[in-house]
């Protein structure tokens, strides 16, 4: 009954019902958006508009600080906050003022209370937004990209509401263009594919020039902001830095190819440089083989560093910052347990005011190995977004590490490590996923703290697929299960599963850069992947014929003494890519598919009556006695044949092989049946409940022509009819083993 209630509640704020269901999964933001709905109604009553009941789901779903709730809901309710950016403004205002008291008056004039757009102000900076695009306007019509005159007219009204500027620019547009004509509904043409540093070298440069940090919206000022800000010009040159930073305690995945992409393709767009940089601030769990795969994954993509570096060369330098954090009063040693630390509110540690003496001789015993692990910790004095308090900058670990064996046993956290490394290395643009965006705080804070050279974080959204995990975890559990072999199970959307499946790095760039780089999260399906594969293999992997399940064909008149040879085009739509040689001999091999005794209408392949041809031979083969073993099945089928041009073309022309090899093919299927296999609400069971028992089918006895006997792992082909393959790294000299990458065409029965 209460979910019920609780249903038409939501429903009443103006969500649909299944949004409403949706959040009613959600047990903390159901019971936010609940006591959110249910004080608003004590000023409003039982009706709330949906204007309202928008902006009370958007307090619900991002407030942090619950404390804040009803001072936020008072403004809502008396429509004193009354549109989305206001909302924005006010959250972003009660997360950097945690303590009591705020100061309303602050608080109003930062969030737009009582400032009124008009329409004539809205008319104004809309027009200006035209007059300044009118050239490329005339040009592209309404091709134009709309969404640029509404960003800028909503930058100069800040507290204007959206729907009235977007009304104006429909009204100003149709004025200066009059009505859409045929040729404005044609598709803006394509442009040439290319990498992501292709197309996303605009967008992302809007985010900060170099040399302009200061500029950046939430980046705090010092008073050595700008004398820092030209030492670091003077380093770099004006040069664009990124890096990409990755934990070496797991194996690259389809989400890190995005990230790959991003900070690497930024860079060479705007010809500066890369780091590749390993987090290894966790030696419990970091290991000497994910180090080479990360290395080689890269480099697979296509990208070379300018330097690999590690977080651990920077271990001395990151030591002294501690201590002078000690030194400032913005650093104590803590003695909370990692349990008390843990939930939303978490009490202030008893230990924040201890005297800063008392700090650096504890923080010296921790380096010295005096305290077990848990005992102590040396924690931050700042509030992050997300209303964390205190962060964890070092904790004492007694595992060696890989690189810098015993001499150390604390080390720092990313909270710590992250911006400080970024500002040693001079990074311009910290570009990371969203789940950082939390952590902004911390790195302007600290980089400020210790008046160094901070660098800007800007944050994107993470690239995921339906029907796959990605998570370290669950992956090992998956091998440990036997659902799959190791990390590089083609099944998988590791880098190097994907590879070994026979992907090659083109086609994950260029689905990269068709995904884009956007704030929101990104869940796609795998076949518009696929489909970026077939595109790069189209181009570049050789023809060849293969038979899955095979029937021996006998031509009993077969045109010649011995064996014939057949020139087979390497890419037939483009013979000038070469050829390649293939035996024809009285014994062919065909699919076992492409033949029916009793055919169903519009079967168009071979049958009594109705000859095929076999593709790149010229000649056509007619049945004339069907050979059955004791049970029944069909064994063998005897044919004579003509030359194609001897008569009636036939309805179709199949591939074959003859004096073939015989290889193992393995067919790959989705890992799991549901979309979101990890989503307790598609699947009760859990994501191992959930694996689909035909992800992979092994035809052991499968034959190939003998154009691909000198083929080598990871050599590609399509094989006609059938799809592109790959050639595994279990081939060996006996016996070629190849995993089907993709089939010629996405399959319409997978959604």
């Amino acid at each position: 009954m209460a979910a019920l209630d609780s249903l038409s509640l939501f429903t009443g704020l103006g969500l649909s019902e299944q949004k409403a269901r949706e959040t009613l999964k959600n047990q903390t933001l159901s019971a936010q958006l609940r006591e959110a709905a249910t004080q608003a109604q004590q000023t409003l009553g039982s009706t709330i508009d949906k204007a309202t009941g928008t902006l009370l789901y958007g307090l619900a779903s991002r407030l942090r600080d619950t404390r804040r709730l009803s001072f936020l809901v008072s403004y809502i309710a008396s429509k004193k906050i009354h549109t989305e950016p206001q909302l924005s403004a006010a959250l972003e205002y009660v997360r950097s003022h945690p303590l009591d008291p705020i100061d309303t008056a602050d608080f109003e004039q930062e969030c737009g209370v009582g400032v009124t757009v008009t329409p004539e102000q809205i008319e104004e900076a809309v027009e200006a937004a035209i007059n300044k695009h009118r050239p490329q306007l005339l040009v592209e019509r309404y091709r134009f990209n709309i969404g640029l005159l509404m960003g800028e007219a909503r930058a100069v009204l800040k507290w204007a509401d959206g729907k009235m500027i977007k009304n104006e620019v429909d009204m100003q547009v149709l004025h200066l263009l009059g009505p859409k004509m045929e040729a404005d509904l044609e598709k803006k043409p394509k442009v040439a594919k290319a990498r992501l540093e292709e197309t996303d070298r605009r967008s992302a440069k809007d985010v900060i020039e170099n040399g302009e940090n200061y500029k950046t919206p939430g980046y705090v000022m010092t008073p050595h902001t700008m004398n820092l800000l030209k030492q670091h010009l003077e380093i770099t040159g004006g040069q664009v830095r990124t890096r990409f930073p990755p934990e070496p305690n797991g194996i690259l995945h389809i989400g890190h190819a995005k990230a790959i992409n991003f900070n690497f393709g930024y860079a060479k767009a705007n010809n500066g440089i890369c780091f590749l940089r390993f987090d290894d601030t966790n030696p419990e769990k970091e290991e000497a083989k994910f180090f080479t795969a990360i290395c080689d994954m890269v480099a697979w993509l296509g990208y070379t560093p300018y330097r690999v570096t590690y977080a651990s060369d920077y271990f001395d330098q990151l030591y002294v910052w501690a201590v002078e954090l000690i030194r400032r009063g913005l650093a104590y040693v803590c003695h909370q347990r990692g349990e008390e630390l843990k939930g939303h509110n978490p009490l202030p540690s008893p230990w924040r005011d201890r005297p800063m003496e008392e700090s650096l001789l504890l923080f010296e015993a921790m380096r010295k190995g005096k305290f077990s692990e848990g005992e102590a910790t040396l924690r931050m004095k700042l509030v992050m977004e997300d209303g964390k308090m205190d962060p964890v900058a070092y904790r004492v670990k007694y595992t060696p590490h890989h690189r810098t064996g015993d001499k150390w046993c604390i080390y720092p956290t990313y909270d710590y490590t992250h911006c400080l490394c970024d500002s040693i290395e001079h990074i311009t643009h910290s570009l990371c996923t969203k789940e950082f965006q939390a952590r902004r705080s911390s790195y302007f804070w600290l980089c400020n703290a210790l008046d160094v050279y901070c660098p800007v974080q800007w944050e994107y959204g993470r690239l995921n697929l339906h029907y796959a995990v990605v998570s370290k975890r669950k992956i090992l559990q998956l091998v440990a299960t036997g659902a799959v072999r190791d990390w590089d199970d083609p099944r998988l959307f590791t880098l190097t599963a994907l590879r070994r499946r026979g992907f090659p790095p083109e086609g994950i760039n260029n689905f990269c850069a068709r995904v884009g780089v956007t704030v929101a999260q990104t869940t796609m399906e795998p076949h518009l992947l696929e489909a970026c594969v077939r595109d790069v293999l189209n181009d570049t992997a050789p023809r060849a014929m293969a038979v899955l399940e095979s029937l021996r064909v006998i031509i009993t008149n077969f045109p010649a003494a011995k064996s014939l040879d057949i020139q087979v085009p390497n890419f037939p739509a483009d013979e000038t890519k070469g050829f390649h040689q293939v035996p024809f001999a009285p014994i062919v091999f065909i699919e076992r598919t492409d033949f029916k005794e009793e055919p169903e209408p519009g079967f168009k392949r071979l049958a009594w009556g109705q000859p095929v041809g076999l593709r790149h031979t010229g000649y056509v083969i007619e049945l004339q006695r069907v050979v059955k073993g004791p049970s029944g099945c069909v064994e063998s089928l005897e044919v004579t044949c003509r030359r194609a041009d001897a008569g009636e073309k036939p309805k179709a022309f199949i591939h074959w092989v003859s004096q073939p090899l015989t290889c193992e093919v393995r067919l790959y299927e989705r890992l799991f049946q549901h979309k979101n296999p990890e989503d307790p609400t598609e699947v009760p069971g859990g994501f191992l409940s959930d694996l689909n028992p035909a992800s992979l089918r092994v035809v052991e006895a499968a034959l190939v022509d003998c154009s691909v006997a000198l083929a080598k792992p990871f050599n590609k082909f399509q094989f006609e009819r059938l799809g592109y393959f790959s050639v595994d790294p279990d081939s060996h000299q006996g016996k070629l083993v190849f995993n089907r990458t993709v089939t010629l065409k996405e399959d319409p029965g997978k959604v």
